[in-house]
């Protein structure tokens, strides 16, 4: 299984950039929210190819993960 990390990147004029990975689908989108709306206005969102991702992606991709263990 992937590693879960939010990484945060603070700009000098205040910005700050939220980037997630190891999170699939709309499980990004939950796990953030708290964080999101104490830091303030967003003001925009780009999805990666992992919030596309379905539950039934991650599983297939989990099994194929696991096919290449020893």
């Amino acid at each position: 299984m992937a590693t879960e990390t939010l990484e945060f990147t603070i700009y000098p004029d205040g910005r700050v950039v939220e980037t997630v990975k190891g999170v699939r689908g709309k499980q990004c989108t939950e796990l953030t929210a708290e964080i999101e709306g104490k830091l303030g206005n967003m003001t925009h969102r780009q999805e990666t190819d992992e919030h596309y991702q379905t539950v039934e992606n991650q599983s297939a991709q989990q099994q194929w993960e696991s096919w290449g263990e020893t």
